[in-house]
Parts: C-alpha cells; structure tokens; sequence
C-alpha cells in the first residue's frame, strides 16, 4: 500500500512536508519488528523533479506522478494565494487533476486540504459530493463547482472515497484519516498519542471573523449567515429579509435566481447542513439538536432532516460514523 504526498508549485511547503514527516514518524511506530511497514509514504510532483513551493523553496520529491500507476491514497496540500485568491490554472494543475481522477477511479482516496480542495474540483472529484475547505473560501468552492455540496465549517468530511478539510493545517486530520483508512482506527489513535494531536471533531465557525461577512458583499452568503446565527430562534422569510435589509419580495426574487430556492427551502436547508454537521462532530442529543436548529421539537426536526437525507438524525449519524471508522 502506499500513500502519495503531493508537491506542486506554489503549495505551502510546511503541509507537503508535515503531512510526509506525520506518516512517516507514524509508520515507524505502526510497524512491528519481522514484519513489513503496513503502507509506504512517497513524495511525488508531476514530473518527479524538485518543485518551488509557494515561499520560493525548493523541495525535492521521491518520484513522478507518471511512474505511478496506482496507490491507496493520496494528500493534496494546500497553497498559498496570490492577491486573487485564484488557482494556478497551468498545464501542470491540469495534468495533476487528471492523474488524480484517475487514482480515484482505480480506487484510491483522495484527500485535499484547506484550498487544495479546489484541485479536487478541478478533477472534477467534487461534483455531486459533500465536502468542505477553509471557511474563507467556502463561498469561491460553492461558486466554482456549483455541482458540490459544499458544507459550511466542518473540519473533515469524506464522500465515496474524496476527503476535504478545513484550515490550512488539516494535514494533520487527513493524514490521521488515512492512517485510521488503511490501518483502522486503534491505529489511528495510537499515531494521535505519539505525535500528541487532538483528535476530537470539531468546526471551524468559532475561527472565523466577523469582518469577513462584511467584506464579502455576497447575498447568498450573508443568508446562510443571517440564517446560522438565529440559532435556535425560528426564523421567517420576513426576518430573513429584514436581516438582510431587503424587501421579501427582492429576497424571494434574488433566492430564486441565485440558489432556485424559495426563501422557506433556503432557510431549511441551511438548517439540515448546520444540523448534519453537528451530527458529524458533536455528540449532542437529537433532542438538542432539535432546539438549537430552531424546530419546534424534535418530532418535526426528524422529519424535516429526513426529508432532505434520506434517513432520520440517528441513522444519518451512525452511517456518518461508520464512514470515518470511529465506530
């Protein structure tokens, strides 16, 4: 089994090199005398020649992404924006996208941090799938990839075998989800004691500040915003508006051309996203998680969450568990 770290140009050299040195420092303690290593790690870029990172160092890599024809898994870092924000669109990204599509399909999981996410999407990994990146580029992912089902502040989610999460130092999560992938999660917990990392699930919403919304100037976003603070208040279409400093007629209007939603199916929607969330990271009782959602009860909170997964809050939350192999 081997697990590939990713190297391209631009990428934050302290996440290629973290994510190498985590699994690595975590493989010597997993393996046992006489046996051999339960995966191997390797450092690749798409040609297989040293790669400058995004602070201008050169960093050399074990092999090419052309010389391998398969593997378990692989960590896509990070990388650090110029003043757009935008990803390199090179013939390199492109080529890079393609291999990983094709990993995927063979099988591996892909896993991308904080802005790496969006070289997912870029292989197209990402359509029809939840997932998430940092909560200041969580707006530019729902608008690249309309097709992903982008989910505000999670920390990490994996959707058939693609694995996004938050900040740029969510190397540390992803390289722990492969070890728990590939090893199982005794394994996983023993890595997380030796290299004294936190393991508990969290979100990213208490990171982010409040200027951001008010820098973003983005309709939509300061709707989920209006909506994710009435916490456990209900919230209506005329408060919406009037949170929003708008007429519930342009609020309906501008829902409609934007998301396709009426005002009602965006707001209960934003709900079911914050409320599966929370199902993922917390261990608050479907009761609790009924007040704070701002249903009336938890009678009502179970229907409407069934309504849009599938499957009530306790079985969402179990399938969600099985996934990560927590349980």
């Amino acid at each position: 089994m081997d697990v590939v770290v990713l190297g391209y140009r631009s990428c934050i050299g302290s996440a290629f090199l973290g994510a190498y040195d985590m699994l690595t420092m975590s493989l010597r303690m997993l393996t046992r005398p006489g046996r051999p290593p339960p995966f191997e790690v390797v450092t690749a870029s798409f040609s297989g020649e040293a790669f400058v990172d995004g602070n201008g160092r050169r960093l050399d890599v074990d092999r090419g992404l052309e010389s391998i024809k398969s593997c378990d898994a692989v960590i896509v870092p990070a990388y650090i924006c110029d003043g757009t924000d935008r990803l390199d669109q090179s013939s390199e990204i492109g080529a890079v996208a393609a291999w990983l599509r094709r990993q995927h399909a063979l099988g591996a999981a892909i896993c991308g941090s904080c802005n790496g996410v969006f070289i997912l999407g870029e292989a197209g990994l990402l359509d029809r799938r939840r997932c998430t990146t940092t909560w200041w580029r969580h707006d530019d992912l729902k608008s690249n990839y309309p097709r992903a089902q982008v989910a505000w502040g999670a920390s990490l989610i994996e959707d058939g075998r693609v694995v996004t999460a938050g900040g740029p130092l969510s190397w540390i999560d992803l390289s722990l989800h492969v070890i728990r992938t590939l090893c199982g999660g005794e394994a996983a917990k023993k890595a997380a004691d030796f290299t004294v990392v936190e393991t508990t699930p969290s979100n990213q919403t208490v990171y982010v500040p409040p200027g951001h919304l008010a820098a973003s100037n983005q309709f939509l976003l300061e709707a989920e915003h209006a909506v994710r603070q009435a916490g456990h208040s209900p919230i209506t279409a005329r408060q919406l508006a009037l949170a929003l400093k708008s007429s519930e007629r342009t609020l309906h209007r501008r829902l409609k051309e934007i998301s396709g939603e009426t005002p009602k199916g965006f707001i209960d929607r934003v709900r079911f996203e914050t409320t599966r969330t929370l199902l993922e990271t917390t261990k608050h009782s479907i009761k609790e998680l009924a007040q704070t959602s701002g249903y009336a009860d938890a009678t009502s909170f179970r229907r409407a969450f069934q309504r849009y997964s599938g499957m009530t809050p306790g079985a969402y939350r179990t399938w969600a568990r099985s996934r990560r192999g927590a349980e």
